[in-house]
């Protein structure tokens, strides 16, 4: 028998219409890396708040017993207390503010006149940070460094509150590989000096790399708990936990049927920083799109791939940009985003809660909003083609929701991007950018999506899809373009892509 650090009992948590949690079950043994796994929305982060205090104690029903002892914690800071520490997906670091500002806000280092002693919070803060290889300033910006090290920071930030249980809710979903594989790294380093750790990430070659167990949710009950070493510990055994049935394959098929009309041609694209304008984040970029194929984008984070997608949907992204563009074979000059979308151009972005939806606001409120025109009568709305709108795209796109009034903060990740592509198909585009299209959900979301880019293609449409993943990208394309540091570096079939040529272009352009 282990060493039990943590046991979750029965536990059950409804929300207005909902029951997220469903008397679940949780056992952690000090010590190990545990994996929390599901579908979006099958209540993992809803579990690992209610852990937290996040939701308070009396606000569901159930046990917490956390080294022996029952515990009802009313806020953040009393689990925070008991050394349990949860970093959510969404980084709570303050970007003008300095590490060692960000490590301690709320919890000030002071001298006995009460006033903030610097010198002891720069200095606590460098140890802290040198425990997890964090190798800046501790007077540096947050804005001023990377995703990775702002996760490091906040790993430092859980040290600093002398962290016994440290939960990490997909703590890679914004890094790349090389960045991905250090923190994981480092959690094994944290388990030999006694750690423990909850891991949520949809990344199942990473829970295959790291976690000792694997419990898996469906629908807000427990289904299992898997053992490395014990049970079958493979990502095809994790998935047929997760979905309730085996996947076969992880990409719908498709008759690839490339027309020979070009969608969209690019041609000598150059863009320039927004803030500095020497500066050229994609120079000279040639590339065009048939009706019915799915161009891929690969590169490392930074590549420019992002800002290139962007600078073509009515120059959203950049300055002083030069180059031609055409759509449908006909040049175009689009000067903004209306002129995009009325020229049937669609970006979905990698960012779909800051900058995709309006988490505030319902499904019907966002479903229309890219061309409310189409659901108007001189200047105002009609509130029945847009139910009616909203409904029919929610239906199309398998959103799962009690109603089209729910808000779209309150639907998992995998049902807000299914409610952001449900977003941009009413708006009827022929050519569809989709910048990491499934970031941050799961591997059943992920499906759904990819056969929603398959009918598109079917129908004629072009896809340019951007992604950080290679396998997804060999998987669903027809082609695949390589960029690094701002240059389109090479081209791949991808029925003759692999990581490794992939990789090849990418490392020889840094030689």
């Amino acid at each position: 028998m282990g060493d039990t650090i943590l046991e979750m009992k029965s536990i059950t948590k409804e929300f207005p219409g909902v029951k997220a949690l469903d008397n679940v079950n949780l056992v952690v043994e000090r010590g190990e890396i545990h994996a929390l796994i599901g579908e979006n929305g099958a209540g993992k982060s809803t579990l690992m708040n209610v852990l937290s205090g996040t939701y308070p104690a009396g606000s569901y029903s159930g046990e917490i017993y956390y080294n022996g002892d029952l515990c009802q914690f009313k806020t953040l800071k009393d689990s925070e207390e008991k050394g349990i520490v949860i970093i959510h997906q969404e980084l709570a670091l303050i970007p003008l503010l300095t590490i060692g500002e960000n490590m301690f806000l709320g919890n000030e280092k002071k001298n006995k006149f009460g006033a903030i002693d610097w010198d002891m919070t720069y200095n606590a803060a460098e140890t802290h940070m040198k425990q997890v290889g964090l190798n800046e300033s501790a007077q540096t910006l947050i804005k001023d460094i990377g995703t990775g090290k702002q996760q490091l920071v906040e790993i430092a930030k859980a040290f600093s509150k002398n962290v016994k249980l440290l939960i990490l809710d997909e703590p890679t979903s914004s890094l790349n590989d090389e960045d991905a594989k250090m923190l994981l790294d480092l959690l094994i380093e944290f388990k030999k000096n006694g750690l423990t750790s909850i891991i949520i990430t949809h990344k199942l070659n990473e829970i295959i790399y790291c976690a000792d167990k694997a419990t898996i949710i469906r629908d807000g009950s427990t289904i299992e708990t898997l053992v490395k070493g014990v049970d079958e510990f493979s990502e095809d055994r994790i998935i047929k936990g997760m979905v309730g049935r085996p996947m076969d394959d992880r990409y719908p098929t498709r008759e690839h049927n490339v027309r020979k009309e070009i969608g969209l041609e690019v041609k000598n694209w150059t863009v320039h920083h927004p803030l500095y304008h020497e500066k050229i984040v994609d120079n000279n970029i040639s590339f065009k799109v048939h009706k019915g194929e799915v161009v891929g984008f690969s590169g490392l984070q930074g590549a420019g791939r992002t800002e290139l997608a962007m600078s073509i949907f009515g120059k959203s992204y950049g300055t002083n940009i030069s180059g031609e563009l055409y759509l449908d074979g006909k040049q175009v000059d689009l000067k903004n985003a209306e002129q995009a979308i009325r020229h049937g151009l669609a970006y979905v972005t990698e960012d779909r809660k800051v900058n995709g939806l309006i988490l505030g606001e319902s499904i019907r409120f966002n479903t229309t909003l890219a061309r409310l025109d189409k659901v108007c009568s001189k200047g105002i709305i009609d509130t029945t083609s847009e139910k009616k709108v909203a409904e029919d795209m929610t239906e199309a796109m398998g959103t799962k929701t009690p109603s089209i009034d729910q808000k779209v903060g309150n639907l998992s990740g995998g049902n807000q991007q299914k409610a952001l592509l449900g977003k941009w198909m009413f708006a009827e585009p022929d050519v569809l950018i989709l910048d990491e299209p499934t970031r941050g959900i799961d591997v059943g979301a992920k499906y759904d999506i990819y056969c929603l880019i398959n009918r598109m293609v079917e129908e004629g449409k072009s896809v340019i899809m951007i992604s950080s993943e290679m396998p997804e990208l060999i998987g669903m394309c027809d082609r695949i373009y390589v960029m690094n540091e701002g240059v389109l570096r090479g081209e791949l079939d991808a029925r003759e892509a692999t990581q490794e040529k992939i990789m090849g272009y990418i490392i020889s352009a840094d030689k």
